[in-house]
Parts: C-alpha cells; structure tokens; sequence
C-alpha cells in the first residue's frame, strides 16, 4: 500500500487488483500502464520484489487486501489506481472482499472510481448493496468527454450509493452542461505526460461555474500538459480543493483493531481461492494493441 501519494486529491493507494485493458478514449495515454510496462519483466538491483514484473496484466492480488486494516492514522485511500475494480474479468466474489475491508477499515474514506459504470450499478444494486450506503465510501466515474462519460453520470446516479462523485479527467472536450443532482465532487483535469491532449482552460471554468451555482465541491487537479508542475493547478489564479464532507468513524481501540485485522486476514485468505473470469472472445474481436483506437487491447 502506498501512503503519501502524489495524486492530489487522495493521501494513500491500495491495489488488491493490479493491470486494466483499454474501453475509451480516456484510456489512451493511461498513467498506470507506462508505469507498469516500464518495469514489465525486470529484476531490482536492491533485491526487492518487482511488483511491475507482469507488467500491466490483469491480475487479483489479494494479500493486499488486508492493508488498509494497518493504516491507523485516517486517510483518503483511493481504491485500485493502478487498476478498475469492476473489470469483467474480476469475480464479483473478490469486489465483495474488497468491499467488506473496506467496511472493517471505517476510519478510511474510500474513494472507488471506475470506468465500468455499468457493472457497478449492477453490483450496487444487486450483491453489493448492502455497502453501498456507507458514508465513508465514496462511488466515483471517469468522465472525459460527451460520448463515453455522460452515460456512466447516469449510471452513477441511478446507484444507491451515499457519496457519488466525478472525476473528468483527462478532460478531451467541452461536455457542455452536467446535471449535477445527487453527485457530491468534481475533479477535473488535463492529461500530462508525452502526447498529453490539451484541455481548454473554457471547459474547466465552465465546470466550476457548474458547480458553484448548484454548491457542488470542485477541486482541481491539473492543467497537465507534457510538464504538468510547469503548468501547475491554479484555475483564475486560485487553488480549487473543495471536497465533500468527511464522515468516518472513530480508529479502534488496540483489541478492536487486532479483531479487525484477524478478520481482514481470514477475507484474504478466503480471497486468495479465487480466479479471473474468463470471458469468451470472437476471434474477430481480437485487435492487435498498436491498432485499437484507444492504444491497447480492449
């Protein structure tokens, strides 16, 4: 688990599930998979394990689960970064273990984003709902442009869920007006790094118009670009970080807290059975990566 981490709006990461494949046009220049690839077979020279030596493969990693159960000081912990949790190849089974740490550790807020909004309303309504009212975790979609993110808005909304929020990053076009009723964050931001598409600084001001009229919080991330701390976060010369209100429970005491993590090792264990779902693919479905329209395997 990392703590201290460099993404903005979150303090720590936690990736019980590690690797993605490529659905959108937000996709394209995935942070996470140069990460991945760049290490994707190699050895540490300090000995260490490589956890990049799959490179960016999909894959279950449930002695992770348990992490956040020894996290005692509270944080925001941004689920799966390196990964997406409602991946068709992920047994629901392990989405229910994640979702039950995430219960034990109550002193966390959990921040779950997603791409396949789909099947996260499927789950929430369904097998998960009895995790979807917790206030200290927090239902999020990716939205980066008209075609592929307004529809995961309404997804997300349809959830019975506490918390909902957006993060429109990379943001690729002007989505125009958002109905905003029953989400509770924005975060919006350019991409960065080589090839990054630029943002126009109009969409991002006309989102927090958006939500300033309608009281919604607005953080923004970043101007992005090909050197992201040149271009830096300030929107109309001014540092947007609002954040919905936290509500968590207190850390529990010494035996509380060893109860909870036996219960968070006997999840892992039990999690550790479990394997990707194979899913059945019309051989003329297959693309090769340098030929699919968001740069990788879908």
């Amino acid at each position: 688990m990392s703590t201290n981490s460099n993404i903005e709006w979150t303090t720590n990461t936690w990736n019980p599930i590690w690797g993605c494949t490529k659905i959108s046009p937000g996709c394209k220049h995935c942070y996470a998979e140069t990460l991945a690839e760049r290490f994707r077979g190699k050895s540490f020279k300090n000995g260490k394990p490589n956890p990049f030596v799959t490179g960016f493969d999909l894959r279950l990693v449930p002695h992770k689960l348990a992490e956040p159960l020894h996290l005692r000081t509270p944080g925001f912990i941004f689920v799966n970064s390196m990964s997406d949790l409602f991946q068709e190849r992920v047994p629901s089974e392990f989405i229910e273990a994640v979702c039950e740490v995430m219960m034990l550790a109550d002193w966390h807020t959990f921040q779950v984003l997603t791409k396949r909004s789909e099947r996260m309303l499927e789950l929430l309504n369904g097998p998960l709902k009895r995790f979807a009212m917790a206030p200290h975790i927090w239902w999020g979609v990716s939205v980066e442009d008209k075609e592929y993110g307004l529809s995961r808005i309404e997804h997300l909304r349809a959830a019975s869920v506490a918390v909902r929020f957006l993060s429109v990053e990379p943001l690729l076009e002007d989505i125009g007006e958002v109905n905003l009723s029953g989400i509770h964050w924005v975060i919006v931001g350019g991409e960065s790094g080589r090839g990054a598409r630029p943002m126009s600084p109009e969409w991002a001001t006309a989102l927090r118009d958006q939500c300033v009229r309608e009281s919604v919080p607005y953080f923004f991330k970043q101007w992005g670009g090909a050197n992201k701390k040149k271009a830096g976060r300030l929107l109309d010369g001014k540092k947007w970080e609002q954040m919905p209100t936290v509500v968590r429970a207190s850390v529990p005491d010494r035996d509380a807290l060893k109860r909870r993590q036996k219960l968070g090792k006997a999840i892992a264990e039990s999690a550790s059975k479990l394997k990707l779902v194979e899913l059945k693919v019309p051989a003329d479905h297959e693309q090769i990566a340098s030929d699919h329209p968001f740069g990788g395997q879908s």
